[in-house]
């Protein structure tokens, strides 16, 4: 791109405002190494404690500290960038539901306020980055997008069937169609992390597969030949309901009594570090049982060489390349045939599961390279600046 490809090279990224799955940071890292200049802003640092640039928010501040800081934020941060990728769907202002099932008159009260000013300061914050050229994308990564009503009506499973009414509700569901509707006035791209998002995003929104490892710091460690043990099922929900860890626990449970011998690894309430150590410990992970994709968590084990027992929704299967569902690797279950799934993997020797691990670590290198997948992300920006004339 001779002269120009340089000025893009010294383009500013600013990655807002959450670390959900470790994906935004991941982006921006891979991004600055790419030669790009990312920089990652979180408002809080979540237990997973992923690395990031900024915390702008600390545990002692208080409302009013930091609403000023957030305005700040809005007014003297992002002018200093070019590219504004949102993450989880939301912005800085990050405008809260208006609505929560059960709430008493005041608390209704001061959520209906906070969720105007929110609204109305996301709204200043998108029309000032729009009026000084700033490409904006953002990133759905489920449940950001996900609506329980759309659920419900098309899947026969579904994370909506399991949780109570302050997890989806009517007016959760007809907020988040506000907010796609504006956020896809205003930026350039929408990225979905998981394909049953492309159900309720805009046409023209773009599958991107999670990309927030780098695979040279996660060799695989394939213990499955190791015999001289029960074989080791792991499972680590971040929402038991929403995971279908209950069912997991029942159908192992079953298997047990049925004379069944194996290790169960319940992961929970750990940083990502301590986490991982746990990961490398097993030999099969049971990931999810409704949102009818893998999650992050399972990304990490099969990098790890672990094959993955999850729930795959066949509609939404279209959304993703023809050739990635064709060497998807997992050993599909659902949750009517969780404990099938499981025996299945009990009763295999062996060998025929290391098979099993080695092609899911292949998988994650050809579908979850996060260079691949973040020059085509930043391939997307370069074409929003060049039809702004910033490059």
């Amino acid at each position: 791109m001779g002269n120009k490809g340089s000025n893009y090279l010294r383009t500013k990224i600013l990655h807002c405002p959450t670390a959900v799955g470790g994906n935004p940071p991941g982006i921006s890292r891979v991004l600055n190494e790419l030669g790009v200049s990312s920089f990652s802003l979180v408002f809080e640092q979540n237990a997973y404690k992923y690395k990031v640039d900024r915390v702008l928010f600390r545990k002692k501040d208080g409302f009013l500290i930091r609403e000023i800081k957030r305005i700040l934020a809005i007014f003297t941060i992002t002018w200093k960038f070019q590219v504004i990728h949102y993450n989880f769907g939301t912005t800085l202002a990050s405008p809260l539901y208006p609505e929560k099932p059960g709430e008493g008159t005041f608390r209704a009260i001061a959520r209906k306020a906070y969720s105007l000013y929110t609204w109305t300061l996301q709204y200043l914050e998108l029309l000032i980055l729009k009026a000084l050229g700033k490409s904006i994308f953002v990133h759905y990564q489920g449940d950001d997008a996900r609506q329980g009503s759309y659920s419900l009506k098309n899947f026969k499973f579904s994370i909506a069937t399991e949780v109570d009414e302050n997890y989806y509700n009517s007016s959760s569901d007809a907020f988040k169609q506000r907010s796609i509707k504006r956020m896809a006035r205003f930026c350039d791209g929408i990225y979905a992390l998981n394909p049953d998002l492309l159900h309720v995003l805009p046409e023209g929104s773009k599958f991107i597969p999670y990309c927030h490892l780098d695979l040279s710091d996660w060799s695989p460690i394939y213990s499955q030949s190791e015999t001289n043990r029960p074989l080791r099922i792991g499972h680590a929900p971040s929402h038991r309901k929403a995971k279908g860890t209950e069912l997991i626990i029942k159908a192992l449970d079953s298997l047990r009594e049925e004379g069944f011998c194996f290790d169960f690894v319940l992961v929970e309430g750990l940083s990502n570090e301590q986490a991982r150590k746990k990961y490398e410990t097993i030999d099969v992970l049971v990931d999810q049982l409704f949102a009818g994709w893998y999650g992050g968590l399972a990304v990490e084990a099969m990098a790890l060489g672990k094959p993955v027992l999850v729930y795959l929704r066949e509609e939404d299967l279209r959304f993703i390349p023809l050739r990635m569902r064709a060497e998807l690797p997992f050993v599909r279950v659902c949750p009517e045939s969780i404990k099938e799934g499981l025996e299945k993997v009990l009763k295999m020797p062996r060998q025929e599961l290391l098979v099993l691990a080695k092609k899911s670590r292949v998988f994650i290198e050809n579908w979850h390279d996060p260079i691949e997948i973040v020059k085509e992300i930043k391939e997307d920006y370069e074409n929003a600046l060049r039809k702004r004339g910033k490059i």
